[in-house]
């Protein structure tokens, strides 16, 4: 092959078991690791978050937005994280903190502290939802 600077993969890992689609992607990302400019067309949006420095949605031949993922998705999510935890072997709760002033929330201090925490999640919006929220259309 040549070793164009400028690829052109439309829906590359449509069809590929996770195995396969874990070596495209790499391929992938080694391309643009040589400075290779790579243009994806795809629905799948955790391909597009993984592999993208920038994203734009084209709706009915119409341009609607460009931006990097992480900015989308922090935009359109909530500024907080969700803190899952277990309190003296009792069932799992759930509460919800602002990602502001974290490290001084006092009751989030607590949790990490004296609970058993079973996961911490940043709100943030998922690029589906993003998409849906910009375009008013689901993902085919």
């Amino acid at each position: 092959m040549h070793d164009p600077d400028i690829l052109f993969l439309d829906e590359p890992t449509s069809g590929l078991d996770p195995v396969n689609a874990r070596i495209l992607k790499d391929i992938i990302l080694d391309q643009k690791a040589k400075g290779k400019t790579i243009f994806i067309t795809t629905h799948n949006m955790h391909d597009a978050d993984e592999l993208c420095d920038r994203i734009s949605f084209i709706v009915d031949g119409e341009l609607m937005i460009t931006e990097t993922p992480k900015k989308l998705k922090l935009k359109h999510g909530k500024p907080k994280v969700r803190v899952e935890y277990s309190e003296n072997g009792r069932a799992a709760k759930v509460e919800e903190f602002p990602i502001a002033n974290l490290g001084k929330d006092s009751r989030f201090l607590e949790i990490v502290k004296n609970c058993e925490v079973i996961s911490i999640h940043s709100q943030e919006a998922s690029l589906d939802e993003v998409f849906i929220k910009i375009t008013g259309k689901n993902l085919v």
